[in-house]
């Protein structure tokens, strides 16, 4: 049985579900750091910074989905710069301090002004 976490409604501009369960497993998709300026949420300027708060949102799909970021065992890190590479790492262990998951890093280009987004696999709760 598959769970999907939020999935949109018919004819959403977003056609994918933020994530979902199978089994064993919680499955995100790729999620950039939140910007919505109307409402006084803004993704950050620095791609440290876009690190933060895009983790920071994957680690509530988590939640929701019954896991956490400790539980992740595989992660891709989108980023539209290569530039940020080392800044992206830089914060991104930090949220990992009981061991690195498995990653590959790819570049993006979706239209979004985003530096950084992350998909991931986790585990999910017992």
């Amino acid at each position: 049985m598959i769970d999907f976490i939020d999935q949109p409604a018919p004819g959403a501009s977003r056609p994918f579900s933020r994530a979902a369960r199978a089994g064993n497993l919680v499955f995100v998709s790729g999620h950039s750091a939140p910007h919505d300026p109307a409402n006084g949420i803004h993704r950050g300027e620095t791609a440290a910074e876009q690190v933060r708060e895009a983790l920071a949102m994957v680690a509530e799909i988590l939640a929701d989905a019954g896991s956490s970021l400790d539980r992740v065992v595989q992660v891709t890190m989108l980023i539209t710069d290569p530039a940020d590479y080392a800044a992206c790492n830089h914060e991104y262990v930090k949220h990992f301090p009981g061991g690195l998951p498995a990653r590959h890093t790819a570049r993006f280009g979706v239209p979004t002004d985003a530096k950084v987004g992350f998909a991931c696999i986790a585990l999910a709760g017992d």
